[in-house]
């Protein structure tokens, strides 16, 4: 939701429920009126810049700060009850607030979300809490499917005395999700979650400084250590084990999941290297801009890059400064979209903001934004079905044989002219002989065989 939304929320809450029983603190129970007159606040002093939660220029370079923005009027307490999933209410409010923005959703019509939930790993019910308010709250709709972000706050756990070592960590997340493939009876609301969640994302400070505490990394069971991990054995853990889990629900006819972190915001390049090798598509990647040869890796690959650059301006880099269409000419994979609209969007339509600004600043034409859109639902986890939708039954093939100009607005010389190029340059880190012009257009024309996940994608659709 965006801030007009989340303080009207509060205000009729505090207006229509003021006597809700909603948090426990210091042995007692506090109603929503308590807690605001503990604040010092009413309904009527609250408004935009006392909820204060937009990103200024304060945040700049500041990763902490920013993550404080999340508390509004700068209390944890009000995050806690409006924000949270797994508080004294059962995450009620945050429920009734994500059923109106999905409401809002389906009512544009022509917009889809891939919204994020947490699973942080300290407890093996971490799973089942979060299914259970997705279930129980019934928080389904057509436009909308999850992604599961892993906060990398293994120092904080271990500090807390949470958990001993980086296997408990793994084990709180990836048991339950071998269990429930196993006999999905073990856990009847998680299978039914499972259903809409689409992969894994992995978030959290990137410009922390990663020291390196052993000469050879060890196996996580061994991995005690007050630090937390780098980003590197984070990915490859998290790779390993979505491997084998995708492997086993793929053979029991079961929906699979992509790795789709955080990556390239800040912080050290080898980032993205652990992220290209392990990764479906990624979040952010602006420090490719800095490493050439990596940069030409993922656009041999095609790796989906989603680029927020709203966002980035309030972190870690000015805006004219982004090099997203540097990355668009040079034919990288790359999307637009939004990155906490209750921090840096100011409308109700956080996407279109981001397309907005992106055509006024970057001076993009219409066909442009349509080959973004275009690539924002390739990259998407959304269903066969609802891809074939709004990109034309053939979407996956290449080239123009996989464009319904109809649907998509984007002109078929320009995809023709994309595959063209990338297919000379495979051409040319493999020592093949390049074939001609003619024979090279008649090919894209015609399209290629889909990719080996898209055919399985096929296989399990039409199972």
């Amino acid at each position: 939701m965006n801030q007009k939304h989340l303080l009207r929320f509060i205000k009729s809450k505090m207006k229509r429920n003021p006597d809700d029983v909603v948090i426990f603190r210091d042995g007692a129970e506090l109603t929503l009126k308590q807690v605001f007159e503990s604040l010092k606040l009413t309904a009527y002093d609250l408004s935009i810049d006392t909820l204060d939660m937009h990103a200024h220029q304060d945040s700049f370079h500041r990763f902490d700060k920013f993550n404080l923005k999340y508390n509004p009027i700068g209390e944890s307490r009000l995050r806690e009850i409006f924000l949270k999933t797994d508080n004294y209410i059962q995450g009620h409010y945050l429920a009734e607030l994500t059923k109106e923005v999905m409401t809002d959703l389906e009512q544009s019509k022509y917009q889809n979300c891939e919204w994020r939930l947490s699973i942080y790993g300290r407890e093996l019910d971490d799973w089942d809490k979060l299914a259970k308010w997705v279930v129980d709250n019934k928080l389904y709709s057509h436009n909308v499917r999850w992604l599961i972000q892993v906060p990398r706050l293994y120092d904080v756990y271990k500090a807390s005395g949470q958990v001993q070592s980086f296997e408990d960590i793994l084990r709180n997340l990836f048991q339950p999700l071998f269990e429930v493939t196993k006999d999905p009876q073990s856990h009847p609301e998680l299978h039914v979650f499972l259903q809409r969640v689409i992969g894994f994302d992995s978030v959290d400070d990137e410009s922390k400084t990663e020291r390196r505490v052993y000469k050879k990394f060890p196996y996580p069971r061994v991995w005690t250590d007050a630090q937390s991990p780098p980003y590197s054995y984070w990915m490859y853990y998290l790779y390993a084990n979505m491997a084998s889990l995708n492997n086993w629900r793929q053979k029991r006819g079961f929906n699979t999941f992509v790795l789709r972190p955080h990556s390239g915001e800040a912080g050290d390049t080898d980032h993205l290297t652990s992220a290209y090798l392990t990764s479906h598509s990624i979040s952010h990647g602006i420090l490719l801009r800095k490493v050439p040869a990596l940069q030409y890796l993922f656009y041999l690959k095609q790796i989906g890059i989603a680029m927020s650059p709203l966002s980035n301006n309030a972190l870690f880099l000015a805006y004219e400064r982004n090099p997203l269409p540097e990355f668009f000419k040079t034919g990288l994979n790359v999307s637009l979209s939004t990155d906490d609209p209750l921090q840096f969007h100011f409308t109700k339509e956080p996407l279109l903001e981001e397309y907005s600004v992106a055509a006024h600043i970057y001076k993009m034409p219409q066909s442009s934004l349509a080959e973004l859109a275009r690539n924002s639902v390739i990259q998407s986890g959304f269903e066969m079905e609802v891809k074939r939708h709004w990109l034309g039954n053939e979407w996956y093939l290449h080239g123009a044989a996989g464009n319904d100009i109809h649907k998509t607005n984007v002109p078929n010389i320009r995809l023709i002219y994309r595959h063209q190029a990338l297919l000379e340059e495979l051409d040319l880190v493999y020592g093949r002989t390049p074939k001609s012009s003619t024979t090279r257009g008649r090919h894209a024309l015609e399209g290629h065989q889909p990719t080996a996940d898209t055919l399985a994608a096929l296989a399990m659709e039409k199972r």
